[in-house]
Order: C-alpha cells, then structure tokens, then sequence
C-alpha cells in the first residue's frame, strides 16, 4: 500500500505573513513526527518564498496554481521555474474554484499541467462534477481528465496526483457536504480506469487519487480506508493547526 499524501490547500489565507509563518510553526511537530504521510502545504504566492526558505528542511511546499510559459508578458502570472526556484514541488492544478470565478478552461489547465511536468513539478490535478446525485463521473470527470491531460505522455504522467473533488462537496459552495466514502471509491476505479486506458494499467496504478471537498478529521479515516482513497486535498480544515494534525494523524494510522 502506498503511503498516503495529505495537500492543505489555504486558498486566499491568511492575511498576514506572520499568521502564516505562526502556522507552520505550530504544525510543524506534530507534522515531522508522523513519518508514515507526505505532507505539503500549499499558502499564497506571496508567503511561499519566505515560508519555504525556513521551514523547507521540514516540509514539502506546493503553489495553487502556474501559468505555462517560462516568462514573458504576462502580468500578475508565476512561472515553473519561478515556483522552483522558490522552493516549492507540488502545485495545485484546475481547482474548481479557479473554473467557476476566474474562467479557467480544460485547454488553460492542460497547458499547465504540461508545463509543470515538464519543469519537473508535481501536479495535484483537480477534477470534479458540480452537481450531487448526477451522472456526472463518467460524463464530466472522464471528459475533464481526458482534455487535461491530451498530448501529455507516459513519462511525464507518473509524477501525477489526481485529487478528486466534487464540486457540490467544496466546504466554501452553498449547502456543501462531504462526499460518502462509497461514492468516492467509485470515483477512484473510474479515473484508475480512464487513466489505464491512457497510459496502461501499471502506469494508472502509479498514480495516486486522492479525495478532496469538506475533509475533516471525522470523515477521512472512510475515504482512506472504504474509500481506497490515497491521500486528500484539504481547504478549510488545513486552517486550524489542531484539526489539520488530526487529519494528517488519522492519515497516518
């Protein structure tokens, strides 16, 4: 069995650099001793460089996003090589968040995610119906995990992390409510499956799928255990230093 990742995802959070250093500082011991989960942590730009040159020896970091090009005229937007040289390893790709406020598309994401791999960068790929009770894993999930990744090859693909978040499951969504680990196993044998039919069976089955949306310490012992899932993506709870331990503890047993 692999070990699992746990990815804090902090969104637009905190406000102030010294709140965000005060959080690290706090989840640190409790991060360093468990040695059985992979825990990176993925703050705003702007508090990543400073955070990741003193906490680094300790703790993986990871970016909420890139833009796909090396650099250029492109105001506002961080390159690969940028996140690199800040410290970083992971980054969070095609986050619905992203989709519904900022017009991300399928195409932009795969531009991304191309370039991340390329760069040597770990992408934690986002895919997710909006709708709860519909078909939407095999319709929309198949077809956001297809246009993601067209024209990325079998190489590159091994590094990736595919986190499965529905949309209607987002802490920050209107009547947002955790998925059932039932549902998010059958989530998981339908990307292992879409992800053999791209690269091959051993190859899907190097890549880790994780579960994200409203993810707390009371409900991720289910989506590891009856829902075979290999990690979580965690927004809200990624916040508070006690729960946060409690997910990455739980993880870890």
């Amino acid at each position: 069995m692999k070990n699992s990742i746990i990815i804090a995802n902090w969104k637009m959070n905190p406000a102030t650099y010294g709140e965000a250093e005060k959080l690290v500082s706090n989840l640190l011991p409790g991060i360093t001793r468990n040695k059985k989960t992979k825990v990176v942590l993925c703050p705003p730009f702007v508090w990543l460089n400073s955070l990741s040159s003193k906490f680094k020896k300790s703790i993986s970091f990871g970016a909420q996003d890139v833009f796909w090009k090396d650099g250029g005229p492109y105001t506002g937007e961080v390159s690969p090589q940028m996140l690199k040289s800040s410290g970083v390893n992971y980054v969070i790709l095609g986050h619905s968040e992203r989709k519904i406020y900022l017009g991300e598309t399928d195409e932009m994401i795969n531009k991304k995610l191309k370039a991340a791999l390329e760069a040597g960068l770990i992408p934690v790929l986002c895919v997710g119906e909006k709708e709860r009770n519909s078909d939407g894993i095999p319709a929309v999930v198949g077809e956001q995990l297809k246009n993601a990744l067209g024209g990325i090859g079998k190489n590159l693909v091994k590094k990736l992390v595919v986190a499965y978040e529905p949309v209607w499951a987002i802490s920050t969504m209107p009547g947002a409510k955790a998925d059932s680990p039932d549902n998010a196993f059958r989530a998981l044998v339908f990307i292992r499956k879409i992800l053999a039919g791209l690269y091959g069976r051993k190859t899907a089955e190097g890549i880790k799928i994780i579960y994200g949306g409203s993810v707390s310490s009371a409900n991720i012992a289910g989506f590891l255990k009856e829902g075979k899932m290999e990690g979580a993506l965690v927004g809200g709870a990624s916040m508070d230093a006690q729960e946060f331990l409690k997910v990455v503890r739980a993880a870890g047993r």
